[in-house]
């Protein structure tokens, strides 16, 4: 795999997903669907221009911390070229898998995820609305590819690849598939799981291209006809303006990190999950699920 390469095919592959968004586009428009708004488009073309940006800047220096390991301490145990990528793809996706849950359990990374969260609307351009500060840690959870054996180039092109599968289940007008692919592959109806605010749904169906890492970690939940998904944060945003709508989050952990003199539940606001307190006055996405569930219970034993 060479540069020029990879550079062509993201080029190619990423042209075929804004024409599918664009067909889209139309579809929703011609059936009164309502998948797209014109001003979430345009915010989403905002966070995905500043990412670029980010991802520009990160570039020389993912590449050359991967490559670094790859050349000095990678230890070079796969001959075979099927074996190679098919061991990358599946390495990669999981190590993904760990890199998005890590993004949803853990609140400062949470602070930077919320981003692609916080549009109320699902479609193919939502795949575009990035988490604006991930390529400055995301090139870390690569690391271990890289000590594997695998090449900088060959482990950005399978990241690539399986991202652009991701861009494509960002849409409603595909329902359930058959169900084995259902039951292996990340699908339209598990990405609109993971995109509900509905509790049910909170933090569920991380994976990329590969939906078997939830069923293995208890993160699967399928998408229920009764429980009709509702898109965007639990607290949906009140200023949704280009600096509050990256930001917002960040300042949110900040004033809650101001409510306490302890140290120790200052840090607790940085690395537990959302939505935990050192008072016990909010809830996270798992007490919001056994509260559902309580309550679920309790009325299947009045009827």
């Amino acid at each position: 795999m060479t540069e020029t390469t990879l550079s062509s095919a993201i080029f190619y592959l990423f042209s075929a997903i804004i024409i599918l968004s664009t067909v889209e586009s139309y579809f929703s428009y011609r059936h009164d669907k309502k998948y797209y708004d014109s001003k979430d488009t345009l915010t989403t073309i905002y966070l995905m221009s500043v990412n670029f940006l980010v991802n520009v800047v990160m570039k020389s220096g993912t590449f050359l911390l991967l490559d670094y390991c790859y050349r000095h301490y990678s230890i070079h145990f796969i001959s075979n070229v099927f074996l190679y990528w098919t061991v990358l793809i599946l390495l990669q996706d999981f190590l993904y898998w760990l890199l998005h849950a890590t993004g949803h359990y853990i609140r400062l990374f949470w602070a930077v995820h919320v981003t692609h969260h916080s549009s109320e609307h699902f479609n193919l351009t939502t795949g575009f609305r990035s988490s604006v500060f991930e390529p400055m840690y995301r090139l870390f959870f690569f690391v271990p590819l890289s000590l594997l054996g695998f090449s900088a180039i060959d482990i950005l092109f399978a990241y690539y690849i399986t991202q652009i599968y991701g861009n494509l289940v960002h849409t409603q007008t595909i329902g359930k598939l058959h169900p084995v692919i259902e039951y292996i592959f990340v699908t339209p109806s598990h990405h609109r799981v993971h995109h509900a605010s509905n509790f049910r749904y909170l933090d569920k169906n991380m994976g990329m291209l590969l939906i078997i890492w939830d069923r293995l970690f208890g993160t699967f939940q399928e998408e229920l006809a009764e429980d009709k998904v509702k898109y965007g944060l639990v607290k949906e945003l009140e200023n949704r303006g280009p600096v509050n709508i990256i930001f917002h989050e960040f300042v949110a952990l900040s004033q809650d990190m101001k409510k306490t003199d302890a140290l120790s539940d200052k840090l607790k606001y940085l690395f537990y999950a959302p939505g935990w307190s050192h008072d016990g006055q909010s809830q996270t996405s798992k007490d919001l699920q056994r509260q559902l569930a309580e309550e679920e219970s309790a009325a299947c034993l009045k009827s």
